[in-house]
């Protein structure tokens, strides 16, 4: 060992010795090493902004929302269109992004979509078998009702592949109208009581 490495002060001559990046004070060459956070924050997205960091229409973006320090360190995980509400998570770690996103990790997603009209069980147990929207296959992994009258139905609806606009494009293969469209839930992570607009940090 070249007595390059000190921790806590101390120079490290032994190859295995165990450090703890967020509270021991490490350096090199005598230079502080600096391990970066990572972050995971859950935001309640509300309808009428977009997920990019900027937007060529000049609309309000998720980005806003957030301490301005993080504004250039979080990436949103995945998308909500802009009249889309509901939960999101936006984080520095890569691989805890691919993990949400990738089709092979099969990662559910709830939402609960209000539908102009009267909604039957049928077209609900349509969606789990799957239905063809602009050559595309789309398809739930569960499926059910709420409540339904003649004027406004509510359905809550579980996917795991994430395709654009992909609830709402379900309902119009029906020729149904989504009114309103809200995630409630990402894995075992639900939106809860937080209001829209608002965020939380999430531990690993």
């Amino acid at each position: 060992m070249e007595g390059r490495v000190e921790v806590n002060g101390h120079i490290v001559r032994q190859l295995g010795v165990k450090v703890d990046p967020l509270h021991d004070k490490i350096r090199v060459d005598g230079k502080p090493v600096h391990i970066k956070r990572k972050l995971y924050v859950a935001l309640n997205k509300p309808k009428g902004c977009v997920c990019s960091r900027k937007d060529e229409l000049d609309r309000p973006t998720i980005y806003e929302l957030l301490p301005k320090e993080w504004g250039n360190l979080l990436y949103s995980v995945g998308r909500l269109d802009y009249d889309t509400e509901g939960l999101i998570f936006l984080t520095n770690d890569g691989q805890f992004a691919l993990r949400l996103t990738h089709p092979r990790y099969e990662v559910s997603k709830k939402y609960v979509a209000t539908i102009d009209g009267r909604v039957e069980r049928q077209m609900l147990e349509l969606f789990v078998r799957g239905v063809f929207h602009e050559g595309e296959k789309l398809k739930a992994k569960r499926a059910h009702l709420v409540s339904a009258t003649k004027s406004v139905s509510v359905a809550e609806l579980e996917l795991t592949e994430g395709k654009n606009r992909e609830v709402r494009r379900m309902f119009e293969s029906q020729g149904a109208t989504v009114k309103r469209l809200q995630r409630v839930q990402i894995g075992k992570i639900k939106l809860g009581e937080l209001k829209p607009g608002k965020w939380r940090t999430l531990t690993e």
